[in-house]
């Protein structure tokens, strides 16, 4: 069967199954094999379904994930966020626009060191959004600024973008995580500077109108100074284990895992709340995120396979033949065709899909295989908030009651923001991405 019938007829069967609510892999998966037989026959499914799939997922890079994931769950089961944030609650006391600034600074903190979007949104939906209320916040621009905060693990280490996209192109993890920490500075700047304003439209707003009473929340309970004196110094042994560790050459990303992981443990220990419960929530989280994306890495990995017997990426590079001179204006149509992608699709997947197709037109405009990671993990964190799979957003709204729809109305607009801001900086200044891994 001719190739491009085959293409077309695989691209209209994923966006039939997407709409009708598959996982990703499962689609991944169907896709990748009922291409390989139109082009192939069954003749090549033995030799693809037998030892692949296990080859894939058996990676040494990949035991980062699990390894990050627990850290992500010992320290959010140690109720380390709440703890922050109450010092966050009392140092932005009396100055309300200032709590809304630290809110997003602890969201990029905690991605630090957690990793997990998702989680991190959830924690900040719980804790901070009362208290944004409290102090002016209307319930959309509060579920913004926590889901936006949360949104900041894709970007900032460790990420599990940037590890799989490290294993997917073969580019060295820590140098990914080093390359990522300005451009992520950059995204969380972008994001205050976009709350401010919002802020700011909000004030002229209630002036004189009666704000709701919110019960107060677990941030206005007194917590011991000594408590607060643990939480801050293992908050900053995490960061500077993970970056420190990484930059300087000490660690490994899978060994600043391990040691992460541990100081989490031990973390939870000082703090006083390891029990069974606190493992038992702790080693299911883990084994759940670590097999849904070892499940779309084999989905993936076999569709990736269909991809490249299709000459799918040849004939998109033959098809962008005549900008291929602009390799700007290439970035540009590639950065746009991902933020939609983003927008429809779990982030890990799209890393898994879309990498076998862009990375052959990337290599072909000799442009940085680093830099190209650090910027895809900058649109990963804004699809996090954009409609209508922004899972950061609806991690806030199922947590605190808010309306998806309002969040999103918000959200949208620090995406498209940071979008322009931050890609449009990194095209510019490649430097922001590679001068930090070039200095190591």
């Amino acid at each position: 069967m001719d190739n491009l019938l085959v293409i077309g007829i695989i691209l209209v069967m994923m966006i039939v199954l997407l709409l009708a609510g598959l996982y990703i892999h499962s689609v991944l998966l169907a896709s990748g094999i009922i291409g390989l037989i139109l082009l192939e026959g069954f003749g090549i499914l033995p030799g693809l379904l037998g030892n692949e799939p296990f080859n894939r997922v058996a990676s040494y890079t990949l035991t980062t994930i699990p390894l990050f994931v627990l850290m992500a769950q010992f320290i959010l089961q140690s109720g380390l966020v709440q703890d922050i944030f109450y010092m966050v609650h009392k140092v932005s006391k009396g100055k309300n626009s200032l709590l809304g600034v630290l809110t997003l600074i602890i969201g990029g903190l905690l991605g630090a060191v957690s990793g997990s979007g998702t989680a991190t949104s959830a924690s900040l939906g719980q804790v901070a959004i009362p208290e944004l209320r409290k102090h002016g916040y209307s319930a959309p621009l509060a579920g913004a600024v926590a889901a936006s905060g949360g949104s900041l693990s894709g970007i900032i280490p460790p990420s599990i973008i940037l590890i799989l996209y490290g294993v997917a192109t073969e580019t060295p993890v820590g140098s990914l995580f080093v390359g990522a920490f300005i451009p992520g500075i950059l995204t969380m700047l972008v994001f205050i500077a976009v709350m401010l304003v919002y802020f700011q439209m909000g004030k002229k707003k209630q002036q004189g109108a009666q704000e709701e009473i919110i019960e107060d929340s677990a941030a206005e309970e007194k917590v011991p100074a000594l408590r607060l004196i643990v939480a801050s110094a293992i908050a900053v042994a995490i960061v500077f284990i993970i970056f420190g560790g990484i930059y300087s050459g000490v660690f490994t990303p899978t060994e600043a895992g391990a040691v992460g992981a541990f100081v989490g443990l031990i973390a939870a220990f000082l703090l006083g709340k390891v029990n069974f419960a606190f493992f038992k929530v702790s080693l299911i989280e883990t084994v759940k995120l670590t097999g849904m994306v070892m499940i779309i890495m084999i989905g993936a990995q076999i569709f990736g396979r269909f991809v490249s017997l299709s000459l799918l990426p040849r004939r998109l590079i033959e098809l962008i033949e005549p900008i291929m001179d602009t390799p700007v204006l290439v970035l540009i149509v590639i950065s746009i065709v991902l933020f939609i992608m983003f927008m429809f699709i779990e982030g890990a997947a799209v890393i898994l899909m879309s990498i076998p197709v862009v990375l052959p037109i990337i290599q072909e405009l000799q442009v940085d295989v680093l830099w190209f990671g650090v910027f895809v993990s900058v649109i990963c964190t804004i699809g996090l908030i954009t409609p209508p799979v922004g899972l950061s957003v609806y991690a806030v709204a199922g947590v605190s009651g808010i309306n998806s729809g309002a969040i999103f109305r918000l959200t949208t607009v620090f995406a498209l923001v940071a979008m322009v801001v931050v890609t449009g900086l990194m095209i510019a200044f490649p430097g922001l991405a590679t001068w930090l891994p070039n200095s190591m």
